[in-house]
């Protein structure tokens, strides 16, 4: 795990020598390990390195090719690289590493090398001869790659700030994506927060040569028309155990301790129990518990690692700790997103005793139906009955529904009831809001608010006439929650606070064979009657009975609590910095602060935190505007 960077001057490079270095050190929390750079004529690659496999000084990089032909800055895990190593006999190699197998199997086999990687990258590589340059990223979006491109250079990196620092880009915001961050708490690939500065979507590569010139292929799409599981219940069972057991055991090949998060809940604690099972020492695991008790899932955690026998380890987390490290966290908030300091703790925390790789459940929600919205918008889609009302019919039903409730749920149902179609894809846009459009208009200047991202983004995976729209109902919303929520606040999240402290963070859910293969099971066998219900019925014998018969939690942190005393001062004063900028509208921002203080069923701590971290986001990277 590691950090990537590169300047690639397409008429030969003019820029200061000594840039890459400064965007170099601008990711030093990635890399701790070891740094390095590589120089011609037309391209400068700076790395830094988390040590995790092969830690020996000849795989750091920018790595070379045993001819002096190829070099590569590579970001990230290849899970089967022994195996694709067997593959590669007639190259020399001279270390253990993934990272010699990435650039060796793609002198081989060119771009068809990414089908062959399971695991999780960003890479770059650079051929000296024809001055020809390959990025790409993951097919889950679990590693990132920022860059900006213009027609005499591209910029790219594992970080947005690293970037910025490069001090080649103007710092502005995207009018539309800080619209996209009110409404969902993040910026969807491929944009970012500022003006210029994309993101590679996942699944997606990009290659600049004479031949072709600058291109962008996806060669992995989670809407493939997958072939449907023909499987009988039991024998799928018996193949997600299977397939979720190799992908925990794929992923403790490491030469550094490693560990697990462990929330009490099912995905981790399904992680935990595999590991028990392969691993010969006792696992270490890690729980945040709150003094707090109704937020704390302290006891089930315990009940987990007492069953497997684990080393385990309880952060117990209060008010005045969590405030001293909220700036402590944002400080590695690269992109701002509405999640990340409670990740950033526990990492902190695991970090601390020692371990520098640990294993997340992070993706079973999204994978295997954990969310209340898989049940939601099926059971909304089944009232028929809604769509014999025209549109302007329901419009008053659906506005006094609100007017009686006032809640964010009856803002969201008041949308819904409001559609001309229930199609997946137009109810689910509402689901993830976080701040309604409504509220929006009265905080921001302009009133022109554009559609909707993650419409887009649903309608282009499953709409009507996709490919998508082959898949299981079902399915189909894990395909959106996977391309949204997931990849842009949780992923996201999960890796710039994890690399913040140093520490590797493998999700073995998102392995993509056992995507693909659940995605194309069939809703009867996975039908939410009771939370993931096929995950817990394939893996019920290792499951304490209290795990999973028991409500969703969540890893939530008592904020409301907090942001009204011992965090007060602090959000306003970040609040009070996005008065500096001309899009917000004078007085909005204090309205809704008022608002949450006088506890409005509207304007919970979810939808203010956003606020606080962009504030302070946009106050310590400068931008302008």
């Amino acid at each position: 795990m590691c950090g990537i960077n590169g300047i690639y001057q397409f008429s030969g490079f003019k820029r200061d020598q000594n840039l890459i270095e400064k965007m170099n050190n601008s990711l030093a929390h990635r890399g701790p390990d070891a740094e390095g750079v590589h120089r011609d004529e037309f391209i400068n690659l700076g790395h830094r390195r988390l040590s995790i496999i092969d830690v020996d000084a000849r795989s750091n990089q920018p790595f070379t090719s045993n001819d002096r032909k190829w070099v590569m800055v590579f970001n990230g895990e290849i899970y089967n690289y022994k195996s694709i190593k067997s593959q590669l006999s007639d190259y020399d190699f001279k270390t253990d590493s993934d990272t010699e197998v990435v650039l060796a199997a793609y002198i081989k086999w060119g771009d068809k090398c990414l089908r062959a990687f399971n695991g999780m990258f960003s890479f770059a590589i650079w051929n000296l001869e024809t001055k020809s340059l390959f990025i790409a990223r993951d097919r889950l979006g679990i590693k990132p790659l920022y860059y900006v491109l213009t027609d005499e250079e591209i910029i790219f990196s594992s970080s947005v700030r690293s970037i910025l620092a490069s001090g080649l880009v103007e710092k502005k915001t995207r009018e539309q994506s800080l619209i996209d961050y009110l409404r969902y708490q993040t910026v969807h690939a491929p944009y970012t927060l500022i003006e210029g500065l994309f993101q590679l979507i996942p699944g997606q590569q990009l290659s600049i040569n004479e031949e072709e010139g600058i291109l962008f292929k996806e060669y992995w799409k989670i809407n493939e028309d997958y072939q449907h599981s023909k499987l009988n219940l039991a024998d799928t069972q018996t193949k997600v155990r299977s397939l979720v057991s190799e992908s925990v055991e794929k992923r403790l090949v490491a030469d550094v301790p490693f560990g697990a998060f462990l929330s009490g809940g099912i995905d981790s604690s399904i992680i935990v129990g595999l590991m028990s099972e392969v691993h010969d020492k006792k696992v270490d695991t890690f729980s945040v518990t709150f003094s707090e008790d109704e937020f704390s899932e302290g006891k089930y955690a315990k009940e987990v690692a007492d069953k497997f026998k684990t080393n385990h380890h309880e952060i117990e987390l209060g008010a005045s700790e969590f405030r001293d490290l909220i700036p402590e966290a944002l400080s590695f908030m690269d992109h701002p997103s509405g999640d990340g300091p409670n990740t950033y703790v526990v990492s902190k925390k695991t970090h601390e005793a020692g371990i520098k790789m640990a294993l997340s459940g992070l993706g079973g929600d999204e994978l295997f139906g954990g969310y209340s919205i898989f049940n939601q918008v099926a059971d909304l889609q089944s009232k028929g009955w809604l769509k014999s009302f025209p549109a302007y019919a329901r419009k008053p039903l659906a506005n006094s529904y609100h007017m009686l409730k006032g809640t964010v749920a009856s803002s969201k149902i008041k949308e819904i009831l409001k559609l001309e179609f229930f199609d997946m894809e137009y109810i689910y846009q509402f689901y993830r809001q976080v701040l309604m459009d409504d509220q929006i208009k009265k905080i921001l200047k302009s009133s022109d608010l554009p559609r909707h991202s993650a419409f887009d983004i649903t309608h282009k995976l499953v709409g009507y006439e996709t490919i998508g729209w082959k898949m299981p109902p079902l399915s189909r919303i894990s395909a959106a929650e996977i391309s949204t929520y997931m990849q842009n606040v949780l992923l996201r999240d999960s890796d710039q606070m994890s690399m913040g402290t140093g520490l590797e963070l493998r999700v073995p859910f998102l392995d993509h064979e056992l995507v693909e293969f659940v995605l194309g099971v069939p809703d009867q066998f996975k039908k939410p009657t009771s939370p993931k219900k096929l995950l817990v019925d394939s893996f019920k014998d290792i499951l304490p009975e209290n795990v999973y018969n028991r409500e969703k939690m969540g890893f939530v942190l008592p904020y409301s609590h907090w942001m009204k005393n011992e965090l007060k001062s602090y959000c306003e004063e970040r609040l009070n910095h996005l008065k500096n900028y001309k899009q917000f509208r004078d007085g909005g921002i204090e309205k809704l602060w008022s608002q949450f203080l006088k506890g409005h069923k509207r304007v919970t701590w979810s939808r203010i935190w956003p606020l606080v971290v962009l504030g302070d986001w946009l106050k310590a990277n400068e931008i302008d505007e």
